[in-house]
Formats: structure tokens, C-alpha cells, sequence
């Protein structure tokens, strides 16, 4: 195996040499280190000693993920090191090895092999002495790829054991999660056990005697505002568990803190657990049906008298009203944020449908915006957006955009079609063939599959119908201007790519904040 030059390297490097520093430790990592900065301090201190020993002067730039698995690329400090790559921002990456960088060995394959070459960067990992400015042939590569597959292998392994030991844990009893519930705390001797935590248990308490007495979630919430009353954040705080701002002027309790408040057993005294599963490492978790829940009755001293929690949830169940989805979502949804408390407004369906915030139940705040129309709110926000893009010279662009968006919508629709076409003669196909062994008798009784057959023609003819009307999209962009007042597809994708935020005070005073990225260009 070849062994890496780096004095006819490393010398020729110029001033203007950019290196990417870049450290990583896992939770896993935590565990196994006295204290949480040693093995980041560690890595640091080595990596830095490398570039002193090997370069000169250069500029370097550390990019670090405290608490984050190796086993996928969804980082913020390496996100932020391979956006910069991207960029152009870096000519070399260096890590104390292989795993630091990442656990999936196809992924971090795909970066050393064909990414960074293509980008003109080079990666060095000290431990693992690759160097891709000086390491040349294949079983150099073999190497580094067994060692990868290795790490693979090894965060699988470990995540399995970590699974099977929680899972182990929890049908034994032990509460296994990070954070306390609101009203109770970790006992002292036994981190795995609940204790009531008696001044929030309190708080707790009045909310559920509050429900009991018909209250709603958003009654309860503006009457503890109003009495001055904690949110559970300032208890953590005052008890030096975290540190947050508020966004407004203050933390205020909410409906959906109510509700999660209202409807968890853990105040009945008892634990569910099992409620989401990782189809993979490294992937999100998928919540699964509630059928599939595990429960642990009696785990813990209650807050709630189990009766009394019944009645809640009873109560709560008659009055849950389902909300239907919308099949076309109003584009400002999600966007739009009260000027006054900074949360974001939400949309009343009405005959004339309108924004409002929520949060004015709550907080009782004067100031937070009542009522503004949303077609009217619509076409300001419109207006605005076109008088952006005609600044900025990018109306070309947005509508370029759009329309290539509108034809890769009808490829597809046309390649559904004529998937649902070949389906649809196959099953002609088989449908005269079971025919013809019917009648020769060399079936028992005819299976028709007239139903089948009828369902495809009937997929064909929507496909058909959402091609025409793509069609006639297109057709209806070429003869107009880049945006109408109709078209609120064209209008999310504009807000998507350069609106940032939309802050409503009243209908007379609206501020729109754009995305820096796009600014001045």
C-alpha cells in the first residue's frame, strides 16, 4: 500500500490556501469522554498541529457538529462546509479520520471519489493517512473503502445495540427519556424514575381542573397569561436547565401547549413508549399507529386522579372537530407573522376568508392583528413581489422558471400515461387469454377482469384531462404577463425563492422582507 509524499505537497502551498477544518462528536462520543469538550479539543488540537507541521501560511476556517450521528450528511456544521465547497470557498477539507466525516461509506465515497475531485478540493484524514493529492492506485482505494464500509457497519451495529437496549430499558420500567414532562422532575437516586416536581404539578393541576370545567385550550392559555402565571420554558430557566429569549417581549403559554399538557397519560401516572419507529439508520422517525402503542400503567406517582383524566379526554373527543385539508393551500399560509407578538397568522375559511393570530386569545395583547382580508392581503403582497422582481430584473427569470416547472409536470403526466397505457393492454392481453382457456375448457370458471380493466381506462382519462389543462397553463403564461392575480402556483414558487418573511401590523401597514441572498443582484 502506498504511502503518501508530502514534501513535494505540501511546500508549494500559497498564502491564499484555504483549509477546512472540520470536527465531529456524537452523543455516542459524549459517553465516552470525561468531559464534553475533550474529544473536540482533541481533534482540534491534532488537526491543527498537522496543518502547522505540513503547511504554511494558510487560512483556516472550523466547521463543527457537537451531539450529531455520523450516519447521514443532515449536519449543520458539514452542510455549512459543503455549501462553502460549492461555493468555491475551500481548496482543502481535513479530518482526523474517515468517520469523523461520515459513517455511511457509500455517501462519503461519493465525496472523495467524484465530488471533491470535481470541485478541485482536497480531502486529507490524518489517522487514516489518505491524502487525495497524493494517494494513486487501487489498492490505496480499497483500503480506504474497506475502512469505510468498516465504520459502516460499526454505526449499524451500535445503533441496533443502542435500539434493543432502550427498548429493553423501557418494558422494564425505566424512563429512558431525555427531559422530564412538565410537572416532574428525575428523582435524585435514579435517573431513570419520575418524581412530582410540586410547584409545576400546580400549574398542571388548574389546567385540568380548568378543562373539567369547560374551558377551552385557548381560554385556559389566555387566563394563565393573564394571571402572570410561568411557561413551562421559565421554569427550565430559572432552574438553569437551558437559556432562550423569548421572540416577543415575554413567553407565553399557548393552546397547543394546553393541549399536549391536557391529553398525555404521563399526569394519570403512566408511559407510552414505542410510538415511533426508524425504518433505517440515519433516517427520520415514522409514528406508528396508536394501536401499536406500548403502555406502562402505574409507572409513576400521578398528578391527575385517573378519573378525572378520563373525563378530560372524554370531554375533548366530543368536542374534536376534524378539519378537512384544503386541496389548494393558500400560498401565504406560513408566511405571514403578526407584527405585534411575531407569530405567524393563520387563515379563517369564511366567505370572505381572512388572516388573524391566534396568539391575541392568548396573550390578551392589544396590538396583535385582528382581521385582514386575505385577497386583499393576496394582492398587496403581489403587487410588492412584482415591483421586487422588476427592480432586480428578474421577472425573466420567475417566469422562465415557472414555465419549465409546468412542462416537467406535463412530461410527467405523459410518462404516467403511457405507463397506464402499456398496463392497460396488458391487461387486455390477459383478460383474452383467460377468455380462450375458458372456452376450451381448460378453466374451471371465467375470472374476469372487466373491473381492472375499467379502472386503468379510467387513470388514462384523468391523465389525459391533466395534460390537456397543462397544455392550456402553458399556453395562457406565453400570452401573459410573468404573474396573475389567478395563478397562486406562480405566486408560492415567487415567495418560495425570494420572500423571507411578510409581517402584518394592519391592512395599512404590511412589511415585506426579502431574502439577503437575492438582494442587490
Amino acid at each position: 500500500m502506498g504511502k503518501i509524499k508530502q514534501s513535494d505537497i505540501d511546500k508549494e502551498v500559497s498564502e491564499c490556501f484555504r483549509i477546512a477544518v472540520y470536527i465531529r462528536l456524537s452523543k455516542a462520543d459524549e459517553r465516552n469522554v470525561q468531559k464534553e469538550s475533550g474529544s473536540i479539543s482533541m481533534q482540534r488540537s491534532l488537526i491543527r498541529e498537522y496543518i502547522a507541521s505540513h503547511f504554511g501560511a494558510c487560512q483556516i476556517t472550523e466547521y463543527q457538529d457537537d451531539g450529531f450521528s455520523g450516519t447521514n450528511f443532515n449536519r449543520p456544521g458539514v452542510q455549512r462546509l459543503l455549501q462553502d465547497a460549492r461555493n468555491e470557498k475551500i481548496d482543502c477539507v481535513i479530518v482526523k479520520d474517515f468517520s469523523r466525516f461520515g459513517r455511511d461509506y457509500m455517501e462519503v465515497g461519493s465525496y472523495l471519489e467524484q465530488i471533491f475531485p470535481f470541485l478541485g478540493i482536497r480531502f486529507i484524514s490524518i489517522n487514516d493517512h489518505y491524502d487525495s493529492a497524493g494517494c494513486q492506485g487501487s489498492m490505496f482505494d480499497l483500503d480506504m473503502n474497506f475502512k469505510n464500509l468498516l465504520y459502516d457497519l460499526y454505526s449499524k451495529d451500535l445503533s441496533q445495540k443502542v435500539k434493543t437496549s432502550l427498548q429493553a430499558r423501557k418494558r422494564s420500567g425505566q424512563y429512558v427519556s431525555a427531559n422530564a414532562p412538565f410537572g416532574y422532575e428525575k428523582a435524585p437516586g435514579d435517573r431513570h424514575m419520575l418524581v412530582i416536581c410540586e410547584d409545576e404539578a400546580v400549574v398542571v393541576r388548574e389546567i385540568f381542573a380548568l378543562a373539567l370545567q369547560g374551558m377551552t385550550s385557548s381560554q385556559t392559555a389566555k387566563k394563565l397569561n393573564l394571571e402572570n402565571v410561568p411557561a413551562p420554558i421559565e421554569f427550565k430557566i430559572r432552574k438553569g436547565k437551558t437559556s432562550r429569549k423569548p421572540k416577543g417581549d415575554r413567553f407565553y403559554w399557548s393552546n397547543s401547549t394546553i393541549c399536549s399538557i391536557l391529553r398525555n397519560p404521563v399526569y394519570a401516572g403512566d408511559v407510552e413508549y414505542g410510538k415511533t419507529e426508524r425504518e433505517q439508520v440515519g433516517s427520520g422517525n415514522v409514528l406508528k399507529a396508536r394501536a401499536d402503542w406500548k403502555i406502562i400503567r402505574n409507572h409513576h406517582a400521578p398528578i391527575i386522579a385517573r378519573e378525572d383524566f378520563e373525563k378530560v379526554q372524554k370531554s375533548r373527543r366530543k368536542s374534536h372537530r376534524k378539519r378537512k385539508m384544503r386541496e389548494n393551500r393558500h400560498p401565504l399560509i406560513g408566511r405571514v407573522v403578526c407584527g405585534c407578538c411575531k407569530h405567524s397568522l393563520q387563515i379563517k375559511e369564511r366567505l370572505n376568508p381572512y388572516f388573524t393570530c391566534h396568539n391575541r386569545y392568548v396573550t390578551g395583547l392589544e396590538g396583535c392583528v385582528s382581521k385582514v382580508n386575505a385577497m386583499f392581503l393576496e394582492q398587496a403582497v403581489l403587487f410588492r413581489l412584482e415591483e421586487y422582481l422588476e427592480e432586480q430584473n428578474l421577472e425573466a427569470e420567475v417566469f422562465n422558471r415557472h414555465k419549465d416547472d409546468m412542462k416537467m409536470k406535463r412530461d410527467g403526466f405523459l410518462q404516467e400515461m403511457k405507463r397506464a397505457e402499456r398496463e392497460y393492454g396488458r391487461l387486455n392481453q390477459e383478460h383474452y387469454k383467460r377468455y380462450q382457456l375458458y372456452s376450451l375448457g381448460q378453466q374451471a370458471e371465467f375470472c374476469s377482469l372487466h373491473t381492472e380493466i375499467e379502472q386503468q381506462r379510467e387513470i388514462i382519462r384523468d391523465l389525459q384531462e391533466q395534460v390537456i389543462q397543462m397544455d392550456e397553463q402553458i399556453d395562457k403564461a406565453e400570452s401573459e404577463k410573468f404573474v396573475s392575480g389567478e395563478d397562486s402556483l406562480l405566486l408560492s414558487e415567487a415567495m418560495e425563492r425570494y420572500v423571507d418573511e411578510i409581517v402584518v401590523f394592519d391592512e395599512a401597514k404590511i412589511e415585506i422582507k426579502w431574502k439577503a441572498c437575492f438582494i442587490g443582484q
